[in-house]
């Protein structure tokens, strides 16, 4: 089972997602060293070594353990005519027993936004969970001012479920977070709010 999960990928119509390898050091820290301003206002503080090839290499790393023993599945994304990296999702905290539920992340450059990348993303990756990790719920959470994220959410069929004071440190300060879940068996209806 190891060496499966090893050799993870996920297909969309326009992407392949995959685990990080040390060879996608150059064009992830060009990527997000271009898109900074895009993606500071919504991330936590970047680490004074957040673009250096020795903490891309330990994301590797984590990226690889983390799979392997069934608590995240953290992709890059690529889009499969010329593979360059678009951005990257993951899906973290997975929880089993009664629960069978993990928390979405994600990201995408700024040059790459309002494509509908990252809805191909999440629906793929949803549904990987839903089918192939036989998860019953995702859940995602983003700052409220953020329309663009709460869009893509809505749009790929989460549902919004309530506010979290406090939820994550944004920024540099902690910030109220809107949360919402996308159920297997999702019985709630269909987000109206945003849908083309």
């Amino acid at each position: 089972m190891l060496g499966l999960k090893r050799k993870l990928r996920v297909e969309t119509e326009r992407m392949t997602l995959r685990l990080p390898i040390h060879a996608d050091y150059v064009q992830w820290m060009s990527l997000r060293q271009q898109s900074a301003a895009f993606l500071t206002p919504w991330e936590p503080v970047w680490s004074h070594d957040h673009l250096s090839r020795k903490a891309f290499t330990n994301r590797v790393y984590w990226a690889n353990r983390a799979w392997s023993q069934g608590t995240a599945m953290p992709l890059m994304m690529f889009r499969r005519d010329d593979m360059v990296l678009l951005g990257a999702i993951t899906l973290d905290n997975i929880r089993r027993g009664p629960v069978q539920a993990g928390t979405l992340g994600y990201w995408v450059g700024a040059q790459h936004a309002r494509q509908g990348y990252m809805r191909e993303a999440i629906r793929a990756v949803v549904h990987h969970a839903f089918t192939m990790l036989d998860l019953s719920r995702i859940e995602a959470a983003c700052l409220p001012e953020n329309a663009a994220s709460r869009g893509v959410l809505e749009k790929s069929g989460f549902k919004y479920e309530g506010v979290a004071q406090a939820y994550l440190q944004i920024n540099g300060r902690w910030r109220n977070h809107v949360l919402y879940a996308n159920l297997r068996g999702d019985r709630r209806g269909r987000t109206e709010i945003g849908m083309a």
